[in-house]
């Protein structure tokens, strides 16, 4: 089993059931994709308890922040992009999260910075 691609699934599930918040275990690498989520305003905050990463969920006028969040680089098979081939999601309304030498940051961020890497997941 693939444990970013559960905690993913638990954050969409989270919100189709109109949660308020969401436990998943912890890691530091997913973590620091909730942290990202965080801080593209995905989400709301997000902290270690116990030996759980607690997420808040954030909806606008009831609707989800969220819409869709996929996972792209899986265990089997594992996407690398270059800095160049970073497309934007939804005409720049979601996101890429990507692997750079730099740590975990998003699509734009890595343009950016001219950082390619592991496509993590997109999120709209």
């Amino acid at each position: 089993m693939d444990p970013v691609a559960d905690m993913l699934v638990a954050i969409k599930n989270g919100y189709l059931a109109k949660k308020v918040q969401i436990l998943v275990p912890f890691s530091k690498f997913k973590y620091e994709i909730a942290k990202v989520l965080e801080n593209e305003k995905f989400v709301g905050k997000t902290a270690k308890k116990d030996n759980q990463i607690l997420i808040e969920l954030f909806y606008e006028d009831g609707k989800p922040k969220i819409t869709d969040i996929k996972r792209v680089s899986k265990l089997g098979l594992r996407v690398y992009e270059k800095s160049k081939n970073l497309k934007k999601i939804k005409g720049g309304r979601g996101i890429l999260i990507i692997t750079t030498p730099q740590g975990l940051m998003t699509g734009e961020q890595g343009k950016a910075k001219k950082l390619g890497g592991e496509v993590i997941c997109r999120v709209w």
